[in-house]
């Protein structure tokens, strides 16, 4: 494709969204550029501290049920007390808990200070979302969805090449890094980033005041949670990228390098095609999409049972990396049609539960059926897996409304405090100059340590989850 293509995708790709939206994604990069705490977590236990391995995984579940409340507590209080207030404490307590992580010794302080580092770095996940609903217009939502999921892997990607460097130095400079970079992140949002919680309508003279959201309204709405369901299993198969496919390449033979290569490949392409594929997905029917990256996510895995040797893994990975591209911004737009104004950070915080739950069910899920079955029975799960998240799907958006009926009035979602409309534009050229300062050419190698990682739900907190490589839902 001519450089001049290649330049026009570009900036049709970040043209037309708001100036808020880009200074969350560069709060998103900022802090993803210093999340790598969590990938090194269990070898700094084993390692440098002594620690069993078992004790290791003991945190590593601590963490993850924190992320569980969280993902909960976080929407709550995002829709109770606003987005901007839920971000910041979550990132100033982000930052206090992995400063403290660096200096604690005691095994009972280790494990209490790693549930508050599950619940503290992935509190902000639900606010995260809902503000970027709030917004953007809902025509632009997947695609600001996609853009923020590719700093998140961008980051990440970064952060992995000189992580492993950093704490080959020491451990603790290495969390105090990461702790800096989160409180960076915080003061970004909080000089830049306005308060975008929607107001709530005043009722007319004679009219009842509308029914608040609650937790309730969340759990009774039947497609909504059908779609967290269906979210789960995806999560549940894609988690074996932390889990299933490392154990069974070390079966076969491969070393930790090996594995890190093959990591690798899911960084890259994502880092490398989630924009121009933005660009074909947005404006497609997302039941079709959510249908498509289904089977991808679910055949991919499955066509781990025919590979044996370095190039097949690889492509296995290109091609569950795919689907995880289309569905991640494809399911968290979905989540923002569903959801009213005033109970995105609810909604939100339910779906990225369905990411916290997988990380928690899928690796003794995987570990179990490869003991007891072997691995062929783990891939061919997979793909059952796969087919019945694609047939879910399909059914699910029978009869859902078109875009332009689910769409929330603009007006609603405009940030308070300010008379700028949400639909205002940011400048290509300044949109364009926020993704020129991420040095892309950093971004390919992935450290060894970091097996495939992806994001799920989205987060200017960590999308850090219950084991060091297990992705969590996108943005």
């Amino acid at each position: 494709m001519p450089v001049t293509a290649l330049r026009r995708a570009a900036k049709e790709s970040v043209a037309g969204l708001p100036r808020e939206f880009w200074w969350l994604w560069t709060s998103t990069l900022v802090n993803r550029l210093g999340g790598f705490v969590l990938t090194f977590l269990a070898l700094y236990l084993t390692a440098q501290r002594g620690f069993s391995a078992a004790y290791a995984g003991l945190v590593a579940s601590l963490i993850g049920l924190g992320g569980v409340i969280a993902s909960v507590l976080g929407g709550i209080l995002a829709d109770r007390f606003g987005r901007r207030p839920t971000l910041l404490g979550a990132q100033l307590a982000t930052a206090a808990t992995v400063s403290v992580l660096a200096f604690v010794r005691d095994p009972v302080a280790i494990a209490a200070t790693g549930l508050a580092l599950g619940l503290a770095s992935n509190a902000s996940r639900p606010a995260i979302q809902a503000m970027m609903a709030d917004i953007v217009r809902p025509e632009d939502r997947v695609r600001a969805f996609s853009l923020n999921y590719w700093a998140i892997n961008l980051g990440f990607a970064v952060s992995s090449v000189y992580a492993g460097f950093l704490v080959a130095q020491s451990y603790a400079l290495g969390f105090l890094v990461e702790a800096g970079m989160t409180f960076a992140c915080a003061c970004v949002v909080f000089v830049k980033v306005k308060e975008s919680r929607p107001e709530r309508p005043v009722p007319g003279a004679g009219t009842a005041p509308a029914r608040p959201v609650t937790m309730g309204t969340v759990l009774r709405d039947r497609r909504f949670m059908v779609m967290v369901g269906l979210s789960f299993l995806v999560a549940v198969v894609f988690t074996q990228s932390s889990v299933g496919l490392p154990i069974v390449m070390g079966q076969e033979g491969l070393s930790s390098a090996d594995v890190g290569l093959v990591a690798a490949v899911n960084g890259v392409i994502i880092v490398a095609l989630q924009i121009p594929l933005t660009r074909f997905i947005e404006r497609r029917d997302p039941g079709r999409l959510l249908t498509v990256s289904s089977l991808l996510i679910g055949y991919g895995f499955a066509l781990t049972a025919f590979a044996g040797s370095l190039g097949a893994y690889a492509l296995t990975v290109a091609v569950w990396t795919l689907g995880e591209m289309v569905n991640a911004p494809t399911q968290s737009g979905l989540v923002a049609r569903l959801a009213p104004a005033e109970g995105r950070g609810r909604y939100q915080g339910v779906y990225t539960l369905s990411w916290s739950a997988a990380a928690l069910v899928a690796p003794l899920a995987g570990g179990w059926v490869l003991d007891s079955a072997g691995a062929g029975w783990l891939w061919a799960g997979c793909a059952a897996l796969g087919t019945v998240t694609a047939v879910g799907y399909r059914l699910l958006m029978r009869g859902l409304p078109g875009h332009t009926e689910l769409a929330t009035p603009v007006v609603a979602a405009t940030p308070v405090g300010t008379a700028t409309p949400v639909g205002t534009a940011t400048p290509v050229g300044a949109a364009a100059s926020v993704v020129a300062a991420a040095p892309v050419v950093a971004a390919a190698p992935v450290v060894a340590a970091a097996p495939v990682v992806a994001a799920a739900p989205v987060v200017a907190a960590p999308m850090t989850p219950a084991t060091p490589a297990t992705p969590a839902p996108p943005a």
